[in-house]
């Protein structure tokens, strides 16, 4: 049995859509026409059927409106001037050029619109003037009221296009930025402790082969679990541009509950870290609380990167309303080196993002005494209507 969503009924769209239209009006139109097939005759058949062509032409133009829509209109326009010029019985061919005006106002081309129509209400108003009994001035204030509301529906319904397509590329644009954060602090964190690790090894395994052997493969294993963490966290975060139809990725998103795997990471690296919690620091709504690890996480990856410390302190302190994440260090600023060559890093950029991406504030710079301190402020009432499982 189908389900109500496929049995439910679907427009034909693109040239379906535009073949359905022609072929609708075209029906429309002769319907209203029938009289000059039946009846007493006021013309000869050469001219009635000289006109069906017309009205075959001005109604099939439109079949070619999504594509030019312009010289769709120009030639129905054309195509009905010269009907209504030379057939004795009047019909609703008019209807295709009311049609194609707003199919070219739709299309963003209002000036167009505007000229196609006043070239019809010229021609309609000099055969007025000239004694045409089948339209007078009423009528003729009629049409140009026809004209100008569906011109003004067209333009409308561009504005809608429009709005809509600026607010899709706004969303993809927000979540292409919020993949490359999460690709930064997942691959960046993982491989600067990986960096680190293997320089330590290579040290000691060149200065001393048989002592550092022991210490080299403590190493080793640190590169082993950071790289092993590095691509489970890049396959969840990947996982969000998989096919629809694709299997989801099983593991969670991280919080706080894994900053013990953070310290750990560091602890391997020769940074020793200590957690502060104070006031209520979870559980915490979903996005507040990966955010607070991300930023914990890419704060240590900066401190073994670049600060040369040997220890760092994490506070997390919760009142409710908010969340304060704290990350201080005793670091002495990067080591004498050659001079670093390439973009600049978009550590601090990306937490502050993510900080104010919740309605919160992120500050980083030097502390009073020494080192460098990481500050975030996140705001966890606006987000604890989207608390939810994680997936």
């Amino acid at each position: 049995m189908p389900s109500p969503a496929r049995s439910r009924l679907r427009l034909p769209r693109g040239r379906a859509a535009d073949a359905a239209l022609a072929s609708g009006l075209f029906l429309v139109v002769g319907l209203g026409t029938l009289r000059s097939l039946i009846g007493a005759r006021e013309e000869p058949w050469a001219v009635t059927a000289a006109n069906w062509v017309l009205i075959a032409v001005a109604c099939g133009a439109l079949y070619f409106s999504s594509r030019r829509p312009v010289a769709a209109a120009s030639v129905a326009a054309l195509a009905t001037a010269v009907y209504y010029v030379t057939s004795a019985y009047d019909g609703p061919l008019l209807l295709a050029v009311v049609v194609a005006l707003f199919l070219v106002a739709a299309a963003g081309r209002l000036h167009a619109a505007a000229v196609i129509a006043a070239l019809c209400l010229i021609g309609t108003a000099l055969g007025t003037f000239r004694g045409n009994g089948d339209v007078n001035q009423v009528a003729l204030f009629m049409l140009t009221g026809w004209f100008v509301a569906m011109i003004t529906l067209g333009g409308l319904r561009h504005s809608h296009l429009v709005r809509a397509r600026e607010n899709e590329e706004r969303a993809a644009t927000q979540e292409r930025l919020r993949i490359a954060r999460e690709l930064h602090d997942v691959v960046g964190h993982h491989l600067s402790l990986i960096n680190v690790q293997s320089t330590a090894a290579l040290r000691r395994l060149t200065k001393d082969p048989a002592a550092g052997a022991e210490q080299a493969a403590e190493a080793l294993g640190a590169v082993k679990e950071a790289s092993r963490e590095a691509l489970r966290e890049l396959r969840a975060t990947l996982g969000v541009l998989r096919e629809a139809g694709e299997a989801a990725p099983t593991a969670p998103a991280p919080g706080l509950d894994r900053i013990g795997e953070l310290t750990d990471a560091a602890g391997a690296a020769g940074l020793a870290v200590t957690v502060h919690r104070t006031g209520h620091t979870g559980p915490l709504p979903v996005e507040a609380d990966l955010a607070a690890y991300r930023i914990v996480q890419e704060s240590l990856t900066n401190v073994a990167r670049h600060a040369r410390a040997a220890r760092a302190d994490i506070h997390l302190d919760g009142d409710g309303g908010r969340l304060t994440v704290t990350v201080t260090d005793d670091g002495r600023g990067p080591a004498a080196g050659p001079a670093r060559t390439g973009p600049p890093g978009s550590g601090i950029t990306g937490m502050r993002e993510r900080a104010r991406a919740l309605g919160g504030d992120l500050t980083a710079g030097p502390a009073p005494g020494g080192g460098f301190t990481v500050r975030a402020t996140l705001p966890l009432a606006r987000t604890t209507a989207t608390e939810g499982p994680r997936r």
